[in-house]
């Protein structure tokens, strides 16, 4: 037998030849899959830390806030990088929950590859789903980890077919598992078709390399018969080699897995158990063997600040310097903001534009970030990760760029707010430093809103969930030292209009001076689709409204729209057509036009208007014991079940919910199943209310 082997060697080789030593990864996953797990196992071998903390004993160092340690769930991303076989590696550790998937969506926007954990128990789950869709619209290739393989019930056959069903995926498999649960002994390397056999007295991380056992020996050629065939799809050389039968070098195989990884048409996949140590080596070889370097990446699009024209910025050093702001935290001394330079270097002192707020920003400090801590560098190249401290401008899904060269990346989408309630301070003399730290907040979190209740003159938080504001008040309370009352939780509503109307306002004032002369015809129509906003068309012809008062007319119906008109409940889905219109050469004006605009807003959404509320897609996992108890509850809470699954010895529950009948779930589920159940939801859609809901929510104060 050969001996065991030490955990610093290279089982793996070379691998494929990259154009730059050079990685930026996201890890991924479902809350409980083991994500930050996975980042700390990578950062012990990586000798990042010498000491490993768990998530369960809220030591994890990339788990570093207070709420993150208190509950054993990562709430923000967290940065920090490691070295490997001579490539350096950028690691994002997003957030698992539903509730804070701006962090995952903020930190796919500027990565150029990612893991997916999964658990080789549940699969693929609500959340797998969630931010596997980020991934394809920021076009970020994956490789897919399954976890947790020692664990009862444990499936890799499974796990990966629910990825293909469900994420409508093509996974690959470069590694075959030798057992489960707790027989999960090691795994076969079908690219080098070697058996890596671990060490189940120690912790995992040593292991042997050795042969494949005779019994295997046929399921492991099957399954690399199977995996080449699929890579020869990338390559014609391997191509060749598959259909005359002849064995293809390892590096050719390799070399047309990753073409098909970046290619975003398929997504290997390997296994193991974070926990133990197992496997997580061989998952950093395929990070840098598979995934892209930033010279992989199309060259950035962008479009010049003023004429709209379509710029281009290729991932080079010698480039002019433009970078993306993609998170921002909010601190004592100043904002630190975390950037992706994407072509040219940044350096410390130097001045760069923000196109959107057409000012100069100096930058103070470079930073490169592990966790909580921080190194000081003089310069960032082009495809690297860092931060900045001090940017008094700046926020997140801004572009900063050499003023000589301006150019505007496209900004960062968000989720809408679905929830709601008022806060106060205990003190009345606190109410100036809450405003300030929550304005800090929102800084920080662009799925955080407030505002203020015209009506009550009450503070209103808004955000993605119960947990999300109740993390947000906690933090107020404990990390800024604020005393806050709160009210109950409350939807986060929506109008739309009803149906087509067209509107002649006449905004006609005399006082005996100069008077506001402005009439204007719009036409508005709801629109469709999910990210359908407010549009405002202008469609004058022959100068009826000249053309220095149209934007006045916009703002008017704009300020409308997003006021919610006399219930202040914002709407969604509008299209305003300006079509014609009278202007009076002394007294009109762009507050005449501006007021014939909220006017136009106003006789439109008489008895024309729809509420709408937030449905939410809920995924609920149960024993069968109590799958009827789960599914009469969600039907009494107006939800449409629409499958029951089976994963292992759980049913699987998926149904829409309006997210109305969903607060307090937890308690209520805990209750119903003996804490035997979980329950995972996120924003499917808007709908429509129905009336007599409707009637109660717009006569409640």
């Amino acid at each position: 037998m050969a001996p065991a082997v030490k955990t610093t060697s290279k089982p793996s080789g070379k691998g494929a030849k990259t154009k730059k030593l050079h990685r930026n990864i996201g890890i991924m996953a479902h809350i409980d899959a083991g994500k930050t797990t996975v980042t700390e196992r990578i950062l012990f071998l990586g000798q990042k830390i010498h000491r490993m903390g768990e998530v369960h004993d809220g030591a994890a160092t990339m788990d570093f806030l207070e709420e993150e340690q208190k509950r054993g769930i990562t709430i923000q991303s967290a940065a920090t990088a490691v070295d490997w076989d001579g490539h350096s590696i950028n690691i994002i550790d997003t957030p698992g929950h539903v509730d804070f998937t701006a962090e995952v969506e903020r930190s796919l926007r500027v990565l150029d590859g990612a893991v997916a954990v999964f658990d080789a128990v549940s699969g693929v789950e609500a959340q797998s789903e969630t931010v596997w869709r980020q991934a394809d619209r920021y076009g970020v290739p994956r490789i897919c980890f399954i976890n947790k393989m020692d664990r009862t019930g444990a499936d890799f056959d499974a796990a990966v077919q629910s990825i293909r069903d469900r994420l409508n995926a093509r996974p690959v498999a470069v590694q075959m598992p030798v057992g489960s649960e707790k027989d999960f002994s090691g795994m076969i390397d079908l690219i080098r078709m070697r058996f890596y056999k671990f060490d189940t007295e120690g912790d995992g991380r040593s292991f042997e390399d050795l042969e494949i056992p005779a019994e295997l020996m046929e399921e492991a050629q099957l399954a690399h018969h199977q995996m080449v065939e699929t890579a020869a799809e990338f390559d014609e050389e391997l191509l060749d080699l598959f259909v005359e039968d002849q064995e293809p070098s390892q590096d050719l195989v390799l070399s047309a897995l990753r073409k098909g990884t970046l290619a975003m048409e398929i997504s290997p996949v390997l296994c193991g158990s974070a926990l133990k140590h197992k496997g997580v080596r061989f998952l950093l070889d395929a990070v840098v063997q598979l995934l892209p370097s930033p010279a992989d990446i199309p060259a950035i699009q962008g479009e010049d600040p003023d004429s709209g024209d379509p710029i281009t910025r290729e991932a080079s050093d010698e480039a002019p310097v433009c970078l993306m702001a993609f998170k921002t935290t909010a601190e004592s001394t100043g904002d630190l903001t975390f950037v992706r330079v994407y072509s040219g270097v940044l350096n410390a002192g130097s001045k760069l534009l923000n196109p959107r707020t057409r000012k100069t920003e100096r930058i103070g400090r470079l930073v490169k970030i592990h966790a909580n801590k921080r190194e000081s560098v003089d310069a960032i190249g082009a495809g690297d990760i860092a931060a900045v401290m001090g940017l008094k401008f700046t926020i997140t899904g801004d572009t900063l760029c050499d003023p000589d060269s301006p150019v505007l990346l496209s900004k960062i989408q968000f989720p809408e707010t679905v929830i709601s309630m008022s806060v106060e301070p205990e003190k009345s003399g606190d109410r100036d430093k809450l405003s300030e730290i929550i304005g800090r907040m929102t800084r920080e979190d662009p799925t955080f809103r407030a505002s203020t209740n015209e009506a009550t003159g009450e503070l209103v938080i808004s955000g993605m969930g119960e947990l999300h504001l109740e993390v947000v008040v906690n933090r107020i309370r404990n990390d800024h030292k604020c005393g806050v009352k709160t009210g109950r939780p409350k939807v986060a509503y929506k109008q739309r209009f009803s149906k087509e109307k067209d509107t002649e306002a006449r905004y006609i004032r005399q006082s005996g001076g100069r008077g506001q002369f402005a009439v204007v015809n719009v036409r508005f129509e709801p629109t469709q689709g999910e990210d359908a906003g407010f549009e405002f068309v202008d469609s004058i012809k022959g100068g009826n409204v000249p053309r220095e008062y149209i934007p006045a007319v916009s703002n008017g119906i704009r300020e409308m729209f997003e006021g919610g008109g006399n219930s202040g409940i914002p709407f969604m889905n509008l299209r305003a057509t300006l079509y014609d219109g009278k202007a009076h050469d002394v007294d009109s004006s762009e507050m005449a036009f501006h007021g014939a605009g909220v006017l136009a807003f106003r006789q439109a959404m008489e008895h024309n208007t729809t509420l709408l509320e937030p449905i939410m897609k809920v995924e609920v996992r149960v024993p069968e014991d109590y799958l009827g108890a789960v599914v009469g509850d969600l039907n009494s809470r107006r939800g449409e079940v629409s499958d029951v699954d089976a994963v292992g010895d759980l049913r699987v529950v998926r149904a829409l919910v309006p997210i109305a009948e969903m607060f307090a779930y937890s308690s209520a589920l805990r209750g119903a199943t003996q804490g035997r159940g979980s329950f995972a939801m996120e924003l499917a859609e808007y709908r429509d209310v129905p009336v007599s809901i409707a009637e109660k929510v717009l006569a409640a104060p």
